[in-house]
C-alpha cells in the first residue's frame, strides 16, 4: 500500500500507510483470543464459588458481558484508537487527515461493527478491499481509517515547505492573521474550485474579505488578492 502525505490546516505534514487486511484481521484474531481466555477464566472462578443468586448474576454480567461487549470501543478511546490486538500489530485508527479521533467516531466504529462483520457475510472485508485507504464502513462512517504506526509521521512544517514563502517573505496584509482556519480553508476551497460560478464566488468572498478584514486590495484582481491573504495567513500560521 502507498504512503499517502497530508499537510493539515494547522501546518502538520502527516505521512501514513493505510494497514493491512492480515494485519487488521490478526490483530482481530490476537483480540478474540484475548476476550476468549477472560470469559473462561471469569466463568471459571465464578463457578468455583458456587454462588447462585441474583446478585452473583448482576455482578457476572457487569465484570464479563459488559468489558466483552464494550473491548473495542473502551480499548480505543483509553489507548489512543489502539486494541491490544492492535497494538501487538503496530497498527492504530486515526482521522483521515492524520489527527486522534474524538469519542463520537471511536463510537461511531463501535456500532458499526456489527454490520461490516459477522452479521453481513463479510461485507465489511470487501468494503476495505474497494476503498483506497482500506476502511471498512465503520471507518468510512467515521472518517477514520486504521494505519500502520510505524510509517506515521508527524512532522510540522517549515517556511521551506512553500516555494512562496521564503525565509524573507514579508506580509502584506498583517490583518490575514486574524483569519481562523475556518476562514482560511473556504478561501482554499474557493481558489481550487472548478465550478462554472467560480469568478463570481471569487469576487464575493473577496469583497467580505476586504470588509472582514478592514483592508483595501493590493493586487489588480480579486483572485491575487484572495491568493496573497492565503499566503499571508500561511506565514503567520507557520510563524506561531
Amino acid at each position: 500500500m502507498t504512503e499517502s502525505t497530508i499537510i493539515t490546516g494547522q501546518f502538520v505534514r502527516i505521512s501514513q500507510t493505510p494497514a493491512s487486511i492480515g494485519e487488521r484481521l490478526v490483530a482481530l484474531v490476537i483480540d478474540y483470543i484475548l476476550i476468549g481466555l477472560f470469559v473462561f477464566s471469569t466463568v471459571t472462578l465464578f463457578s468455583s464459588f458456587r454462588l447462585y443468586s441474583d446478585l452473583t448474576l448482576i455482578i457476572f454480567l457487569v465484570t464479563v458481558y459488559l468489558p466483552v461487549l464494550f473491548y473495542s470501543f473502551l480499548c480505543e478511546m483509553f489507548n489512543h484508537g489502539q486494541s491490544i490486538g492492535k497494538k501487538i500489530m503496530n497498527i492504530r485508527v486515526v482521522k483521515a487527515d492524520g489527527s486522534t479521533p474524538g469519542i463520537s467516531a471511536y463510537l461511531l466504529r463501535w456500532l458499526l461493527f456489527p454490520i461490516d462483520g459477522p452479521f453481513t457475510g463479510g461485507l465489511g472485508l470487501l468494503v476495505v478491499l474497494l476503498t483506497k485507504n482500506s476502511q471498512r464502513m465503520g471507518d468510512l462512517a467515521a472518517g477514520t481509517m486504521v494505519i500502520k504506526e510505524k510509517n506515521y509521521r508527524n512532522i510540522h512544517v517549515s517556511l521551506d515547505e512553500f516555494d512562496y514563502l521564503t525565509p524573507n517573505y514579508r506580509p502584506t496584509y498583517p490583518q490575514a492573521a486574524d483569519l481562523s482556519l475556518e476562514q482560511a480553508s473556504v478561501i482554499t476551497r474557493t481558489l481550487e474550485s472548478d465550478r462554472k460560478d467560480r469568478t463570481r464566488h471569487i469576487v464575493q468572498l473577496a469583497g467580505k474579505v476586504q470588509k472582514l478584514l478592514s483592508v483595501t486590495p493590493r493586487e489588480d484582481s480579486q483572485e491575487k488578492f484572495l491568493q496573497m491573504i492565503l499566503r499571508d495567513y500561511q506565514y503567520y500560521a507557520l510563524e506561531e
